[in-house]
């Protein structure tokens, strides 16, 4: 009689656990919404469809990793980028939606796009570095060189996002110009060498399975979330606007930090065990890919979403506290790069980021935020000011687009 070991027991036990947790999660609003049609207080009817998006979110990243084993790589690629951001667009989408018939939801959806994306920089990156220095106590992470492409479109993105504050509109030639340019980042890292993906937890143990029940579960592991985060988008923007009008908070804050915290949390945990892993390179390079999808696909669907909803072509025009925010976003993505082009990220880089991250909390006021967006620009340009940064940053225009660089 064979005995299996006392640690690989205990993680088979913990995977499973942690895949019943996230059915869970999915489920209970599922079986609230749909099945039961049970009438809540506001507050667990914004909690519970909250849990059901963070639930999702694990399951569709699971689902992802699964499907690389059954499709092409170029497909994968694809499939993976999509994913990553389908519980942020979800939130995003219904709002832009419902913009194009109430004004008032236009800020709302510009607060859950900007909130998104500075989440991912100012406390993503900075967590795993964070995390990994806890693990090994070094003080840097070093970016594959392969990443250039992610770094050189999300220059090419952040760029053009510098035009959207001075417009005062995001209209469908944005659309044009951000889904255009993640086709092309696409394309371009499709014909890249790609690795075989490195299963651990949950997927791992799934990957297991008999070929034939393991496609029946990966494509239960896209429906049964995907439906989850459809039936979820509109009660847990809504609830988050009724808790804020009946606590007295300010409606955008909320929508602004408190949605993308729900879907971004699971992306934010497996980049944080990569790096307890000592594998930090892995976790960082999975965060700037979902930047890429959320900085070119979340920002160019916004628009076009709108004027499908309104039911001809119109811009969506944007008030000056929406366009602060667009500016200190993308303010905070060129120091993110600038920083990052020399393709490695080091400790006190880390707190910069995670300290000006925390000052517009601080100092909540349109004047601080507008100081934080030019510091944000002046600190890069300090850095551009040493040649050897220089030299790395012209690099990412000289070898980002191409397949293998040296």
């Amino acid at each position: 009689m064979s005995v299996i070991p006392a640690r690989p027991l205990r993680a088979l036990i913990r995977d499973y656990l942690i895949l019943g947790v996230a059915l869970g999660l999915v489920g209970q609003w599922i079986i609230v919404h749909s099945l039961a049609h049970l009438s809540l207080g506001p507050v667990a009817e914004t909690v519970l469809p909250g849990l059901a998006i963070f639930g999702a979110a694990a399951l569709l990243s699971w689902g992802a990793e699964l499907a690389q084993m059954e499709i092409s790589q170029a497909l994968a690629l694809a499939f993976l980028a999509l994913v990553a951001v389908l519980p942020e667009y979800a939130v995003d989408m219904y709002l832009a939606w419902k913009a194009a018939h109430d004004p008032s939801y236009i800020a709302f959806a510009a607060a859950n796009m900007t909130g998104a994306n500075r989440l991912l920089i100012g406390m993503g990156w900075s967590a795993v570095l964070l995390a990994s220095w806890t693990a090994t106590r070094k003080g840097a992470i070093k970016v594959k060189p392969g990443q250039r492409l992610e770094l050189v479109t999300l220059l090419l993105a952040t760029c053009y996002a510098f035009i959207i504050p001075i417009k005062r509109t995001l209209s469908i030639w944005d659309t044009g110009f951000f889904l255009s340019l993640f086709v092309v980042y696409i394309r371009c890292a499709s014909r890249g060498h790609m690795e075989e993906p490195g299963l651990a937890g949950p997927p791992e143990r799934l990957a297991l399975l008999p070929r034939s029940w393991r496609r029946v579960v990966t494509a239960m592991l896209f429906l049964l979330p995907a439906y989850a985060i459809f039936i979820s988008a509109e009660p847990f923007a809504n609830g988050l606007l009724h808790n804020a009008r009946r606590l007295r908070i300010e409606e955008f804050i909320l929508i602004q930090w408190l949605a993308p915290l729900a879907s971004e949390a699971p992306e934010f945990i497996v980049a944080i065990i990569f790096a307890l892993r000592r594998n930090p390179t892995a976790g960082l390079g999975t965060l700037i890919s979902s930047k890429v999808n959320q900085w070119t696909l979340l920002v160019g669907m916004l628009p076009l979403v709108y004027s499908i909803s309104g039911g001809h072509l119109q811009p969506m025009p944007l008030d000056v506290r929406q366009v602060e925010e667009i500016f200190l976003t993308a303010a905070q993505s060129l120091l993110g790069l600038v920083i990052l082009a020399n393709l490695q990220f080091g400790l006190w880089e880390a707190l910069l980021l995670l300290g000006l991250f925390f000052l517009q909390f601080l100092f909540p006021t349109p004047a601080i935020r507008m100081l934080l967006g030019y510091g944000y620009l002046v600190i890069a340009l300090s850095y551009l000011a040493n040649r050897a940064f220089r030299r790395s940053f012209t690099d990412l225009f000289r070898y980002g687009w191409r397949v293998s660089p040296r």
